[in-house]
């Protein structure tokens, strides 16, 4: 094979400039943003205590700051009702609806490999 004729050309990823893929990793690839995002899609409107009740083992405070980062990227949406007391409903928005089914893909990647995963990282230890 003659190499300067067929040079590899290499696809970059470092931090400089806007890198596509590390901005959305880094704010759906944290413990919870994903598991919001199922659990909204899975429960259409809900409230903020019904999260957290659906989500079990989140704080409040964690819920509130992956609720607002989800809300300012533009995957939720936050309606506030001017009520006493406040009642605040969270539910996806369009682009939130558009992500889901590449989430479901690896949710349902996850489902099938994990036993095995599970099974060579026992092996390892």
């Amino acid at each position: 094979m003659n190499e300067i004729g067929n040079a590899k050309k290499i696809q970059n990823f470092h931090q400089e400039g806007i890198c596509p893929i590390r901005n959305i990793l880094s704010r759906i690839g944290d413990k919870w943003s994903m598991l919001i995002l199922v659990t909204l899609n899975t429960n259409g409107i809900m409230r903020f205590n019904e999260i957290h009740r659906s989500l079990g083992d989140i704080s409040h405070r964690m819920l509130t700051i992956t609720l607002r980062t989800l809300e300012e990227d533009g995957l939720v949406a936050r309606k506030l009702y001017a009520e006493v007391p406040p009642r605040v409903e969270y539910r996806l928005t369009d682009m939130g609806h558009s992500l889901i089914p590449h989430l479901e893909t690896l949710i349902n990647w996850a489902v099938e490999h994990s036993e095995i995963i599970m099974q060579r990282k026992k092996e390892s230890q």
